[in-house]
């Protein structure tokens, strides 16, 4: 790394190096045709996963040829001319990130830009690598991130990752809260899985000092399980928590789709992500880029922008800025889930982890 550059690495050690802007200068802001600004950039940087989550991918899951891959150079060049475009908060995404051979390099990287121009650099994690990488997080400038755990009980966690790996995750759930990093637990809710056991989760993270929000399943990719079976309609589940619990509405907003509640009996703050029944669309700030540079600009659509082609041409800076501009274009007002139809195909071919969790 060099601290005068403003580059990653160096341009004289790397001549393919596409040099982008990274004094500060600034574009003008991303406005979508629905008058969205856009301040919030998900970057995946692999499609590969150390688990094997039921509801996100089947067991044998064909993952990208490495070479289809942006390099940590491409993915830093793409973050940066999204942050000169004006987004403030970068969630670096997967696939599992961490698995992600030298990723701290990028993030060390990104870090130098917080204080300036970029106010968050983020990741969500399953935490199986978070213990060996939670001190240097922190280091970079990390402040919080978000580990997926849909359940406390060992072996309801080993078949529902097909990997035997709660007691690492715990591990480096503690090691983040250890480090300084604020955590946020993700639970995706699953009928007949994890119904059940979704108030001890809770209450678990609460007591733990951490906020937990729960997820409806997202019918993307074929995972070999009827979606169906596994959805769990997060209203229902709010309500049954009611009957349990105090449960007051709070105007938090941590910049994603989540809607908020204090937890009197916890003390704790519990989101809802309701892809299905409770459309977040209106306030959408966000994009996607995959880890092939693919911009998708609704996690729910087809549309997308190939920006490894811009990157990649001989105008990056022109190109990347006329991808933008049609991606603002073809941001769609809202997305489509259905899940109400047994045997449906996905509502999107791709697996959660090729798009970016």
């Amino acid at each position: 790394m060099n601290d005068q550059s403003g580059t990653f690495p160096p341009p004289q050690r790397r001549r393919d190096l596409i040099v982008v802007r990274a004094s500060g200068d600034r574009g003008p802001p991303l406005v979508d045709a629905f008058q969205r600004r856009i301040t919030y950039l998900r970057l995946s940087v692999t499609d590969r996963c150390d688990l094997r989550c039921a509801y996100c991918m089947p067991e044998a899951m064909q993952f990208l040829p490495k070479a289809e891959v942006l390099t940590l150079e491409e993915l830093y060049q793409l973050a940066t001319g999204f942050i000169a475009r004006g987004v403030t908060k970068l969630r670096i995404t997967g696939g599992e990130p961490l698995v992600r051979r030298d990723i701290m390099d990028l993030f060390t990287a990104l870090g130098r830009r917080l204080g300036h121009d970029l106010q968050e650099l983020t990741l969500t994690t399953n935490g199986t690598q978070l213990a060996r990488h939670a001190d240097a997080l922190a280091r970079a400038g990390v402040k919080r991130v978000n580990v997926s755990l849909d359940t406390l009980d060992r072996e309801r966690f080993a078949a529902l990752t097909r990997r035997d790996c709660l007691p690492q995750v715990l591990d480096g759930i503690a090691a983040a809260k250890a480090a300084g990093l604020k955590v946020k637990l993700n639970a995706v809710a699953l009928k007949g899985v994890n119904e059940e056991e979704l108030p001890d989760l809770i209450a678990w993270g609460h007591g733990q000092g951490h906020d937990v929000t729960l997820i409806e399943v997202m019918p993307l990719g074929d995972v070999e399980e009827e979606r169906l079976d596994q959805y769990l309609p997060l209203d229902s589940v709010r309500s049954a928590l009611a009957e349990r619990w105090t449960l007051r509405d709070i105007p938090l907003s941590t910049g994603g789709p989540a809607r908020y509640v204090e937890v009197g009996e916890t003390g704790g703050r519990l989101g809802f992500i309701t892809p299905h029944t409770g459309n977040f669309c209106a306030g959408c700030n966000r994009l996607r880029v995959t880890a092939t540079g693919q911009l998708y600009p609704c996690l729910g659509g087809g549309e997308r922008v190939d920006l490894r082609a811009a990157l990649r041409s001989d105008d990056p800076e022109r190109n990347l800025a006329l991808g933008l501009q049609e991606a603002l274009a073809i941001k769609p007002e809202k997305h489509h889930f259905r899940m109400d139809a047994r045997g449906a195909d996905p509502a999107v071919a791709r697996h959660m982890s090729t798009t970016g969790g």
